[in-house]
């Protein structure tokens, strides 16, 4: 009686019927060319390839790899995503039939306890005009400019939490300031309060703060000429209410301070949300 084991070491383990002559290099096993995975040296069959992927280092996706690896250089990455989100939200403005402006665009309608949609007051930041793109360009490279001074200054969860506040106040001020029917888009009061902040701190700390000065002064101005349809009560929301946040930084920047510095920013925030409030404490236009 022959014995059988060279003919089964001839034959795929796999595909018994398959006649075979190749190895794999990790195991011995023979395998047919289906199961044959290329390796450095020679092939591996299919287990194998499994056994080692599973035993390989995992890899972390090249895009947080350069996001962490900038954010090791201290370069300025919340104003970077910032810019991101809002160009990649433009973007998805101009897609017919999507209508992503009016559903993220803020009016003091929205405020109204029948029509309640709070969110608005934050996502209002993060759109601009689509019939103008000068509008986002503009308020992106000045945020690119005041974003980099800023959050390398302040750090970037103190930057990220100016940012939203500011915005947040230039939401409220258009809910007191102006027509509820009239809607209004653009990171303009974000962008204020940069500006509102970074003068606060330049004063403060001894700096010439002359030309910025001129600069918030030129572009509140901006606000009340006619035609322009800018909504200057965004604008000065956001000035008041970043230059009181640079105010707390400044005078809380000590280390045993910083508790203190996180009571004050919470209590403006609640200051702020109540004021949102208005037509559930004045249901009166």
């Amino acid at each position: 009686m022959s014995d059988p084991a060279p003919e089964r070491a001839s034959t795929c383990y796999r595909h018994p019927d398959r006649q075979s002559f190749v190895l794999c290099q990790r195991c011995g096993r023979t395998i047919c060319g289906e199961c044959q995975t290329p390796a450095p040296v020679g092939v591996i069959c299919p287990e194998c390839m499994r056994e080692q992927r599973a035993s390989a280092p995992r890899t972390k996706p090249a895009v947080l790899t350069r996001v962490r690896s900038a954010a090791g250089r201290g370069a300025p990455v919340v104003t970077y995503s910032i810019i991101g989100i809002t160009l990649a939200v433009y973007l998805l403005q101009l897609i017919p039939g999507l209508a992503l402006t009016d559903r993220l665009l803020y009016a003091g309608v929205y405020s109204l306890p029948f029509n309640f949609e709070p969110w608005r007051m934050i996502t209002s930041m993060f759109v601009h005009s689509t019939a103008l793109i000068f509008h986002v360009a503009l308020n992106m490279y000045t945020l690119w400019i005041f974003g980099q001074l800023l959050e390398n200054v302040l750090g970037r969860w103190r930057f990220l939490a100016l940012y939203l506040i500011s915005g947040l106040a230039g939401s409220v001020a258009v809910l007191w300031l102006s027509d509820p029917r009239t809607g209004v888009v653009g990171a303009s009061g974000a962008i204020f309060g940069l500006m509102g902040a970074f003068l606060v701190i330049q004063r403060r700390l001894g700096g010439n703060a002359t030309q910025l000065l001129i600069l918030v002064g030129i572009n509140l101005v901006i606000g009340f000429v006619p035609g322009f349809n800018i909504a200057w009560q965004a604008h000065l929301g956001g000035l008041v209410a970043g230059a009181l946040i640079g105010l707390i930084f400044v005078e809380t920047r000590k280390r045993d301070q910083r508790t203190l510095q996180v009571v004050l920013l919470a209590a403006l925030v609640v200051l702020l949300l109540i004021l949102s409030l208005r037509f559930f404490i004045f249901p009166v236009f």
